[in-house]
């Protein structure tokens, strides 16, 4: 068998993961997405098909001093997503990785998240 390039092998990952997880109403999923510039993370209702909150690096909000994509942003990230939430009245939510292995800037923003309170 031919040998996977990472984007699909990330992909084909991801489908894998998707399989388990379904986020719902009472329980949205926390996506996240990381490029080699900066991270994403989005919670979205699965039974509908709507994004409730995002956040990213590439927001104004997000600290100008912290730009890109590294570990820091990413704890940042994690929070904003979390406060967003909770203005919005989610709580829980079922951690989405991505397809990514959940090492250094995800696992980053998946801490970040925790410590603004998200429980999952």
């Amino acid at each position: 068998m031919a040998r996977l390039k990472p984007r699909e092998a990330r992909l084909r990952r991801h489908k894998r993961v998707r399989k388990k997880i379904k986020g719902t109403p009472e329980r949205p999923r926390l996506v996240v997405f990381r490029s080699l510039s900066h991270i994403y993370a989005q919670i979205v209702d699965d039974t509908v098909g709507k994004t409730l909150v995002a956040a990213s690096s590439v927001e104004k909000e997000f600290p100008s001093d912290k730009r890109g994509s590294n570990i820091e942003g990413a704890k940042i990230v994690g929070k904003m997503v979390a406060e967003k939430a909770k203005a919005k009245g989610i709580s829980k939510v079922v951690f989405d990785r991505g397809g990514y292995i959940y090492h250094g800037r995800v696992k980053a923003l998946a801490e970040g998240a925790r410590e603004a309170g998200l429980e999952f």
